[in-house]
């Protein structure tokens, strides 16, 4: 590695091969992955990472250009063993300790505007520093929402690398898209889906935000831009701003077929794009989201008709996204480069 700014660490799981087989398995929808024999490489747009097995455990080597963002890269990488490792027994260190600092790609965000799109869709619009730094790297960012009146507490980096989340009941989390970005005017924008629920605090806050209201955004992350001449968008209301950005970014030349899972006519949207972009509207009428299977017979019927480089993305319900995944990665076998399936809320 030629990169400026270095990390070792040490991963001590229960079965380092299969801790490694899950590494290359995941990673190999949101980055390069190169596996030599007991040694995976993951390359990024903001750096990579080399994990090879030695004497029972991990051994890890991180580069990036800037020590910011390879701190992102160490907090990714440390989320994602403790989730592969689940309930077994697992340790990780690194060469040197983490900081207790706010995360290295976190700031303050203050909402300047709202107004609805459409009856079940509000947008956000907040001022931030350095907003051109959600023009790339990612689509998605996380939301911190101060709760119940309460003064928000924000996160800090831990020992092991991964973020110290505070209590949601004063500072909730949640997963957005960057709709867009008005780097004139520091501004981004963030749609948030309106829906009912007892413990809505990503909805309420679309509902109910308001200039001035200042809140956490951490981010930008969660994969980007497919690079695709052929393009296949599928997803339902959650996925919507991620689906309209990506065809309204693609250039000239593209194909995009875009299908846009929602309740009815009035909460489809129009797309501005360059590119060749055939639209299908999904309607449910009336029927509860994530409970038709409509994108997952959709794929099913479209996609054997595909053949990479087509590019397949799909956002949706968790246990709907599970069986597209599967369907791709399994039966199809298609090809893991070019496909991006995100679980993007759950029952």
């Amino acid at each position: 590695m030629t990169a400026q700014f270095r990390l070792s660490g040490t991963a001590i799981p229960a079965d380092a091969r299969h801790m490694l087989d899950e590494i290359a398995d995941h990673f190999a929808e949101h980055a390069s992955v190169t596996r030599v024999g007991e040694t995976v490489h993951l390359k990024n747009e903001i750096g990579a990472a080399d994990i090879s097995i030695a004497d029972g455990t991990l051994a890890i080597e991180l580069a990036s250009n800037s020590e910011d963002e390879l701190a992102m890269i160490r907090t990714v990488l440390a989320e994602h063993l403790f989730y592969f490792a689940g309930e077994e027994k697992f340790e990780l260190t690194w060469s040197e300790k983490p900081k207790p600092t706010l995360p290295a790609n976190m700031r303050m965000a203050t909402v300047t505007g709202a107004r609805t799109i459409t009856p079940h869709m509000r947008r956000v619009t907040f001022s931030c520093p350095n907003v051109q730094d959600f023009e790339q790297g990612g689509l998605h960012v996380r939301l911190l929402l101060p709760q119940n009146g309460e003064a928000p507490v924000w996160p800090v980096v831990g020992d092991d690398g991964r973020i110290r989340w505070p209590d949601e009941k004063i500072t909730a989390v949640r997963i957005y898209t960057i709709r867009g970005v008005d780097a004139v005017r520091g501004e981004i924008d963030i749609d948030f889906v309106l829906h009912e629920g007892e413990t809505m605090p990503g909805a309420t806050f679309g509902a109910t935000a308001a200039a001035g209201d200042l809140i956490g955004i951490m981010g930008p992350g969660g994969g980007w831009m497919p690079d695709a001449a052929d393009l296949i968008l599928a997803g339902d209301e959650t996925a919507l701003p991620a689906m309209l950005r990506i065809a309204e970014a693609a250039p000239a030349g593209t194909r995009v077929r875009f299908f846009g899972e929602v309740d009815s006519a009035e909460e489809e949207q129009p797309i501005a794009s360059a590119a060749e972009v055939e639209v299908a509207w999904l309607h449910r009428s009336g029927a509860a989201a994530g409970t038709t299977g409509g994108l997952e017979r959709l794929i099913r019927s479209l996609v054997p008709q595909c053949a990479a480089p087509t590019f397949i993305w799909v956002g949706c319900e968790k246990s709907e996204a599970a069986a597209i995944r599967d369907y791709l990665k399994d039966e199809l076998q298609y090809d893991r480069q070019c496909m991006r399936v995100g679980n993007y809320w759950e029952k």
